[in-house]
């Protein structure tokens, strides 16, 4: 079974919206879902925090800003 992880901060609405996305695909779909929050200071805020949310699918990169329930439902697919 595949891995789904946001990387997401606090008062984020793109990750909110992300995550709302994640949730409602994993309806249709099953995968592991695990979500992130970096907090400044920590290694993972520097390297992500101007990019976030970033989705990670079995720990590699798969999608930044902005994820569709199709986008999604076709990387899983693959």
């Amino acid at each position: 079974m595949k891995t789904v992880t946001l990387i997401s901060k606090e008062h984020c609405h793109l990750c909110d919206v992300a995550k709302d996305v994640l949730l409602k695909t994993r309806k249709k779909i099953s995968f592991d879902f695990k979500e992130i929050k970096i907090l400044p200071g920590s290694q993972e805020f520097e390297g992500y925090h101007e990019r976030i949310p970033v989705i990670l699918i079995d720990e590699e990169f798969a999608f930044q800003y902005k994820v569709s329930e199709k986008q999604l439902l076709d990387r899983l697919a693959d």
